[in-house]
């Protein structure tokens, strides 16, 4: 005869145990998804010598950053949702093909360019002298059938090949298709701060009827000053701190006091031109700069054209969004539209 009774009790436990697990999954296995939310607003100031001084004013420049969190369990993503202006990204979102550290050494490398835009426009607006150095090409990606695949990696900077040095990435290009698919060549590079050489075959580049190296770059460069200037941003990635730099690198060259004594934060990318340019997570930068007392913020006014809205008709501008931001968490923090450098300075000098 079956035990009815025990044969119950048997599934009861496994059901037990079968939620246990669920739970113990939902709570502490990591997903493939991460958060995206409020990040931090941090003083220019502490980043920033010129002639090897800080800034010494009252008041100062923020920039402002967003907060990336996991990969995150299906707990934290259930959290997230209680949190204002957060988003779930996937990991391919994210980083597409790269791993971590390929995504880190990509926006170290933003982050630099970035550091470079700025110093060059604020010197240009102070009419200080500066020129560019160029330094070699630096390693976006890998190809895996590139035959250089376990020499190089992401964040590395080719210095030469066959002993030829070059003054742009496209001269560079434009030498190495000049050469045979499984011609052996020689590269110099630096990597992690150590000279290195390596010597392989070129590859055939694909839908290219060209040989290279199997590799995608762009050009690596520093713009050196006659007055110094010195840029750490530690841990800080990416290139949205630009005009942000920018202000503080023109405040301090100019020995001008732009923030009246006042918290002025903002975003926006930087180029050599004064041109500033969109970022992702304003809204979330918004909230921050509020809540860290910046009574002004500085919002990218990137032009909304007639191609964008074509292609999608929802689209709504970084200033926008950052107004729609204000508006949600109730600040009274101006929020002031920027399409370039003299937009932010003119706004300084008038208020």
């Amino acid at each position: 005869m079956i035990n009815m009774n025990k044969n119950k009790r048997l599934l009861k436990y496994l059901l037990w145990i079968v939620g246990l697990i669920v739970v113990f999954a939902f709570c502490f296995i990591p997903t493939h998804y991460y958060v995206e939310g409020v990040g931090s607003a941090e003083n220019t100031n502490q980043f920033v010598k010129v002639n090897s001084q800080r800034d010494q004013h009252k008041g100062h420049f923020m920039l402002t950053t967003v907060g990336i969190q996991g990969p995150v369990t299906g707990l934290q993503l259930l959290l997230s949702k209680t949190q204002p202006f957060t988003e779930i990204i996937s990991r391919d979102e994210l980083m597409g093909d790269d791993d971590t550290e390929a995504y880190d050494q990509i926006q170290k490398y933003y982050m630099e360019s970035s550091i470079n835009f700025a110093i060059e426009a604020a010197y240009q607006k102070a009419h200080q002298e500066y020129h560019t150095q160029y330094l070699g090409v630096y390693v976006m990606s890998i190809l895996d059938n590139s035959a250089f695949k376990k020499d190089l990696a992401i964040g590395d900077t080719i210095t030469a090949i066959d002993q030829h040095q070059f003054k742009s990435a496209n001269k560079f290009v434009k030498y190495v298709q000049g050469l045979k698919v499984n011609q052996k060549v020689t590269i110099s590079y630096e990597h992690n701060g150590q000279r290195k050489t390596a010597t392989r075959k070129l590859i055939k580049l694909p839908k290219s009827r060209y040989a290279g190296l199997g590799i995608t770059l762009t050009d690596h460069s520093k713009i050196v000053t006659k007055v110094p200037v010195k840029i750490d941003a530690g841990e800080i990635g990416g290139p949205s701190a630009g005009l942000m730099f920018t202000l503080q690198i023109y405040n301090q060259l100019t020995k001008q006091n732009l923030t009246g004594g006042r918290k002025i934060s903002g975003t926006g990318t930087m180029d050599p031109d004064g041109i500033v340019g969109p970022i992702g997570g304003i809204d979330k930068k918004v909230l921050i700069a509020s809540q860290e007392g910046a009574k002004v913020f500085f919002a990218p006014d990137d032009p909304v054209t007639k191609a964008i809205l074509k292609v999608e008709p929802h689209y709504q501008n970084n200033y926008a969004i950052a107004k729609a931001a204000a508006k949600k968490i109730g600040t009274k923090m101006k929020i002031v539209p920027v399409k370039n450098l003299d937009d932010a300075l003119d706004y300084l000098a008038k208020h």
